[in-house]
């Protein structure tokens, strides 16, 4: 377990994922990982739920989901350079960037013309 929550959240997901588990109980959980998983939630990928201190995350549809390390802080001409990086193919998945108005899908963040800090991607 290391200092990001957020990347131990997504590793712990994909573990249970390769062990063909279909449900996880994250121990550690903030607000960011529940707004990543929000729009995983969404996109169909994954459900979860909040129970006292424990996040309980049951694995639907998703391929991969993981945290992007270091966080690159980028403009928003530069995002589509890191899709390409990251996603397998165009219109598969999306990246999840955190901006001044909130933590939203790539998509998203190029229709509003805001770049910001790449926390994670998934497909």
């Amino acid at each position: 377990m290391s200092q990001d929550i957020v990347a131990d959240g997504l590793n712990q997901i994909m573990n249970a994922k390769k062990a063909k588990k279909k449900e996880v109980v994250l121990a550690k959980h903030s607000k960011i990982l529940r707004k990543v998983l929000d729009l995983a939630k969404d996109a169909g990928y994954l459900d979860y739920s909040v129970e006292g201190n424990e996040l309980t995350v049951k694995i639907d549809d998703v391929n991969e989901i993981r945290a992007i390390k270091p966080r690159y802080t980028v403009s928003v001409k530069k995002i589509n350079a890191y899709v390409r990086r990251y996603l397998p193919a165009k219109n598969f998945g999306f990246v999840v960037v955190s901006t001044s108005k909130g933590i939203m899908k790539h998509e998203e963040a190029e229709e509003q013309n805001i770049g910001g800090c790449l926390l994670a991607y998934m497909y």
